[in-house]
């Protein structure tokens, strides 16, 4: 996983820039990688869990959240040709997907730490593609 340091620079020195804040841009690809690192955790966690017949609700919107997350934070961090039609809905899927796995984990949060910090990775996640969306427009 690719530390928030690495993240800026990379994004920084990059010579064909979006227009989009290089620290906004940042941020959010490095908490979508660290989401989508959360719910993959999360999933796999569940699957260790007694009742995992009642975590499949959960399973699911983990691995979800954990690849659109994924698949966001590698299209936002592409800056040549930059197209904002595609990366304002990549940025829109990817708020759906955290706020819908936030809601599921933190339904089993009381039970289950992984859960608790998945929810606040999502919630984290969320926020940070609220921005983003917020500066497309």
């Amino acid at each position: 996983m690719p530390t928030m340091q690495t993240v800026t620079a990379m994004i920084g020195t990059h010579p064909a820039p979006t227009g989009l804040d290089r620290d906004l841009l940042a941020r959010a690809v490095d908490l979508m990688v660290a989401c989508s690192t959360a719910c993959t955790v999360c999933a796999d966690a569940c699957l260790s869990e007694d009742g995992v017949a009642e975590m499949v609700r959960c399973i699911r919107l983990d691995s979800d959240c954990a690849d659109v997350c994924a698949a966001a934070a590698r299209v936002m961090a592409r800056q040549t040709a930059y197209d904002g039609d595609v990366s304002r809905a990549v940025v829109q899927a990817c708020l759906a997907a955290c706020r819908a796995c936030e809601a599921e984990c933190a339904q089993h949060a009381g039970m289950h730490e992984h859960c608790r910090v998945c929810a606040e990775a999502c919630r984290e996640c969320a926020e940070v593609c609220e921005e983003l969306l917020a500066a497309m427009a």
